[in-house]
């Protein structure tokens, strides 16, 4: 058992679903997978591990930001073992080419957070995706028929940005969308050697201004969960 998660050792799937949300995880989980046991509600973080299609799954909650993701990204790979995870979580446009419903697959992650400064010391440090996760994904959406997009995302700290024109220089470099977690994930699944990918639904766009209703973020969402399991399930 960890600080923030109170599974015992074997509770935990190599393989793992991220959502932020906890409640998402619950859906995700009572949706998809069978016979799944709840290992954790400490702070309300969910998490359940059961099986898709004959092979362990987990899905837990990773909440919002950097921070937050950090502290369960660097527990799950240190003490649990997971070893393949991939994110599900919405993302906003950047882009005139990126729609609302598109899936982006964050190749990369830009930030405008200090956390990876002080780990590198003022080093950069560019956190990808892993590409084995990546291509298999990009074939699974490919053969479905899904709207995706591959390219690099911004991760930041700010939901409510101190000033509108922020992002701007990010969409004059090609950056696709915005996010908060993608840089902290990558940058640690580095460290321990895991797996990890991000799989972010347009659920809205800075400048277009269009966005989704719950019931489309749901479904979209859902859909996307679905890529994410056909990926980790062979």
């Amino acid at each position: 058992m960890s600080v923030h998660i109170a599974a015992q050792p074997g509770d935990i799937a190599e393989k793992m679903i991220f959502p932020g949300d906890p409640i998402r995880a619950k859906i995700i989980a009572e949706t998809y997978l069978e016979d799944a046991v709840c290992y954790n509600q400490v702070r309300g973080m969910l998490g359940y591990t059961g099986t898709h299609r004959g092979q362990r799954i987990s899905v837990q909650g990773h909440g919002m930001g950097m921070p937050s993701m950090s502290i369960y990204a660097h527990e799950l790979f240190a003490e649990y073992g997971v070893k393949q995870v991939i994110r599900v979580g919405t993302t906003g446009g950047l882009q005139e080419h990126v729609a609302t419903r598109d899936v982006i697959m964050a190749q990369g992650a830009c930030t405008d957070s200090n956390m990876n400064n002080r780990r590198f010391h003022g080093m950069s440090y560019a956190p990808l995706a892993d590409f084995e996760l990546l291509l298999r994904a990009y074939e699974q959406a490919s053969s479905h028929d899904l709207s995706i997009k591959v390219g690099n995302v911004l991760t930041s700290d700010a939901f409510y940005a101190s000033s509108e024109d922020e992002w701007k220089i990010f969409t004059g470099h090609g950056v696709l969308c915005i996010e908060m977690e993608t840089a902290a994930l990558y940058t640690i699944a580095a460290q321990f050697g895991v797996q990890a990918l991000s799989l972010l639904t347009v659920s809205d766009h800075l400048i277009t201004q269009e966005r989704l209703s719950a019931e489309e973020r749901q479904n979209g969402f859902m859909a996307m969960v679905e890529l994410a399991l056909m990926t980790l399930v062979d």
